[in-house]
């Protein structure tokens, strides 16, 4: 599969696995759920994203997401988020030190920078380097009314290129989500010309078929192929279309029962030799969980059995498609 500046060898996984077994307490996993994570020689790795969870402290939020399953947390550190920007400093080593406890990866993130001008955009990125995170959502771009797309796409370029550098001095791969809607990316061949002032190392895309699907319907698999080489990480979740109040919109549903069709991507990603970490969102009724909600109407434990559903469902999609 193809290997990032920090991707995953086979080496390295086999290696990496073992230390993170040998510190888990053993009695928070299910042995079955192990299988398919140390067996498959290609093994995926899949982070929670951790919107889904900030009805829960650092600590109970770890502890569930290793129980469920998942190699680690995919952390919202933006405002709202489980780590708030201001407190960068103060909070995010506190979440790292959680999310290692229960043997998690804490190699993600999902924030609001791009503009390195910004010194508390700065200070986010500089304190996840010292704490060893790896990968990082961008905030969203879109196109002002009052200037071109093409004004736009040569601004962003630009400061594609300056965020790259700073992102090669910390040692992080930034990766920007292309998002349906009138957003910088949902169209997905403008990413090409802002990613081209760069290297291609240390910022990329965070590639998400449900959003790709949407605007792409049929012809995603051309947007796939214009976009492969410079994926980072993707994001993994599924939808219809469907009716509401009168009007036509995408619908979230759990893996599986939507538009997506998870056999022919995941077999593209193989041919393309795509394995990068893997952010499962769940955007479906999770009694306000899904839009990172402080307090839910569900009892907590559906959430966790939704979650391990849609996790298992990745798990055996990957294993089936050739």
């Amino acid at each position: 599969m193809r290997e990032d500046k920090k991707g995953i060898s086979r080496r390295n996984f086999t290696k990496k696995s073992a230390m993170a077994l040998a510190g888990m307490p053993l009695v928070q996993l299910d042995s079955d759920l192990l299988k398919p994570i140390f067996a498959v020689d290609d093994a995926i790795e899949v982070h929670l994203f951790s919107k889904h969870l900030q009805f829960l402290d650092y600590n109970e939020m770890s502890a569930a997401v290793a129980e469920i399953g998942f190699d680690g947390l995919d952390l919202t550190v933006r405002p709202k988020g489980h780590v708030l920007p201001e407190r960068v400093n103060e909070d995010l080593p506190k979440a790292v030190e959680a999310i290692k406890k229960y043997g998690l990866k804490s190699k993600m993130m999902t924030t609001n920078v791009w503009d390195i001008t910004d010194i508390g955009q700065q200070k986010v990125l500089k304190t996840a380097s010292t704490l060893g995170f790896e990968y990082y959502r961008t905030g969203w771009l879109s196109y002002p009314e009052e200037k071109s797309i093409e004004e736009s796409l040569a601004t962003y370029a630009t400061q594609a290129k300056n965020l790259e550098i700073l992102n090669k001095e910390l040692g992080l791969i930034g990766c920007y989500q292309n998002h349906a809607g009138n957003h910088v990316g949902a169209p997905i061949w403008d990413l090409p010309t802002i990613f081209s002032k760069t290297n291609n190392e240390f910022l990329g895309c965070q590639y998400d078929i449900r959003h790709a699907v949407v605007e792409g319907g049929k012809s995603w698999e051309l947007d796939l192929r214009r976009i492969q080489s410079y994926i980072k990480s993707i994001v993994i979740k599924d939808f219809k279309w469907g009716k509401k109040d009168g009007v036509w919109e995408p619908i979230n549903t759990p893996l599986g029962e939507g538009m997506v069709d998870f056999n022919r991507y995941f077999s593209l990603l193989k041919k393309y030799k795509i394995n990068v970490p893997i952010s499962l969102h769940l955007e479906y009724d999770l009694g306000g969980a899904e839009h990172g909600a402080s307090n839910i109407t569900i009892d907590k434990k559906e959430v966790f059995a939704k979650m391990k559903k849609d996790l298992t469902f990745i798990k055996e999609a990957w294993k089936k498609a050739e």
